[in-house]
């Protein structure tokens, strides 16, 4: 399956910003997808993940109730709608699959990436 993530930006502090991440070449609904990011000079981060068949979500400990992750599975593609944005989520934000499994945080035990979308926060 092939991954594209979009819908990065340049927003100020207390934005809204909704990425996409539109998947091709295979049924997305099998698929457990994860967001992550990762900001010059630091880790991978789990930002969250939704599980494959139902739509049971997970999210890191920074979210707080920020970020939520949906699908459309008729238009195989997974959300990630962020809120109340702060400068420190400034980051590339990358999305990722795993067949047929429950949301994990590990981005090693993801199979596909998509390309990366830049968020970048204002202050």
């Amino acid at each position: 399956v092939q991954l594209q993530a979009s819908g990065g930006g340049v927003v100020q502090a207390g934005a809204s910003l909704r990425l996409s991440c539109v998947a091709s070449g295979g049924t997305f609904s099998s698929y457990a997808v994860g967001w992550f990011r990762q900001a010059p000079g630091k880790e991978r981060e789990f930002v969250g993940g939704i599980r494959w068949s139902v739509d049971i979500t997970r999210y890191g400990d920074f979210v707080k109730g920020r970020f939520t992750i949906s699908r459309d599975n008729a238009k195989n593609t997974v959300y990630l709608q962020m809120n109340s944005l702060k400068p420190e989520d400034t980051a590339v934000y990358y999305c990722a699959a795993k067949y047929k499994v429950i949301v994990t945080t590990t981005a090693n035990n993801y199979d596909y990436w998509g390309q990366g979308t830049q968020v970048t926060v204002s202050s």
